[in-house]
């Protein structure tokens, strides 16, 4: 009996150290496979998720900037057209300058 006890407590340490093993080899697997993703994605100019998302976040910041401007250029544009017209005076031309006396272009 004993010695069918110390061969399967042998037995079970194997393949506990046998499990242990596979688990670091998983491990540095999906390291690696996760390293060549990464660098194959950057290869092909894409950019990360968060980068993505932010920008997207920015771009339709900026919409509803550009569409809350559009409507104040509207409403602008409505209340300047209601009003009645002002008329643009006529330009004045300018008088020529009269020379100083003396010949002198400056003036001291």
């Amino acid at each position: 009996m004993q010695t069918s006890n110390r061969i399967l407590d042998d037995l079970a340490r194997v393949a506990n150290g046998a499990v242990s093993t596979l688990t670091g080899i998983k491990g540095e697997l999906e390291a690696m496979i996760r390293h060549q993703l990464e660098r194959i994605l950057a290869d092909r100019d894409t950019v990360p998720r968060e980068e993505f998302e932010a920008v997207k976040a920015m771009a339709a910041k900026a919409r509803s900037q550009q569409e809350k401007l559009e409507k104040r250029i509207a409403a602008l544009e409505a209340r300047e057209s209601g009003q009645a017209p002002v008329k643009a005076a006529k330009p004045r031309r300018p008088k020529p300058a009269a020379k100083p006396a003396g010949g002198s272009d400056t003036q001291g």
